[in-house]
């Protein structure tokens, strides 16, 4: 793998960051009817199993209408999953059809490869989100309250879920382990984060243990920037998501440092 010299310390590969950038999102956009239009349906998918078949229309959370309350979880959890998707599948693509080189052997720093990869999946992520929301707002209202709160914590979220994707996509080595990557943690996470319910309507110890879920914070957050209602402090949410997002950065940058699983 391509490392700086100590000449090139501090300079950054413009055109390369740039191109592999571009490789990431034309990727997703190459196929929109997969990446971009499928999770809005089934984002109206649960939309409408909630809506009626769980008698949505006329629940209500803390005095605001259950599916007004429902709408911007759904979003951000079609964003999250199409993040982490983006990276995962790209890499681990790469891996199994033994092209990963064509990604190495460029001048990229581990940095600028960590780089490329996230933001080529924070696109995705706001993408297919900012879609659902225009779609969705046909349906239920989606006034904006805070603006603040909806971009920073759609950032933070689609940053993590793509550093997560890369991370996982690095350690797999077939198509089986990032499964279980999704199965196993993106998803049970995500499910349990308070998307479809609020957890102060939760027993006091599960209501404790969903505050050590990141996915509770970036929801509740996210949420808060349409509804102006959280179960959390979204100040203490960004911060743990920094958090988060640091940490996972710096694995990432490790592993494409050090060539984990992708040099052999």
């Amino acid at each position: 793998m391509y490392t700086l010299s100590p000449r090139e310390i501090g300079t950054i590969n413009i055109v390369g960051l740039k191109t592999l950038i571009k490789k990431e999102v034309g990727r997703f956009l190459a196929v929109y009817m997969q990446t971009i239009i499928a999770p809005v349906v089934t984002t109206l998918l649960y939309y409408t199993i909630f809506a009626l078949a769980f008698g949505g229309v006329a629940r209500e959370v803390d005095g605001v209408p259950f599916l007004q309350f429902l709408a911007p979880g759904l979003v951000m959890m079609t964003m999250v999953q199409n993040a982490f998707a983006n990276t995962s599948s790209s890499i681990v693509i790469a891996k199994v059809q033994g092209n990963i080189v064509d990604v190495l052997l460029p001048p990229l720093s581990p940095l600028e490869l960590y780089i490329g990869f996230t933001t080529g999946s924070v696109i995705r992520g706001l993408t297919v989100g900012t879609v659902t929301s225009i779609v969705m707002s046909f349906f239920v209202p989606m006034h904006i309250e805070s603006a603040f709160n909806v971009i920073a914590f759609a950032l933070m979220g689609t940053m993590m879920l793509g550093s997560l994707g890369l991370a996982g996509g690095i350690w797999s080595q077939k198509f089986d382990h990032i499964a279980a990557v999704t199965n196993f943690i993106v998803t049970p996470l995500t499910f349990l984060s308070g998307t479809f319910y609020s957890v102060n309507t939760l027993p006091e110890f599960w209501r404790g243990l969903a505050t050590y879920n990141p996915f509770f914070y970036m929801i509740d957050g996210f949420r808060s920037g349409f509804i102006e209602l959280h179960d959390s402090n979204t100040m203490i949410g960004l911060c743990a998501l920094a958090v988060i997002n640091a940490a996972l950065g710096f694995l990432c940058y490790w592993m494409l440092k050090t060539g984990y699983k992708i040099k052999s």
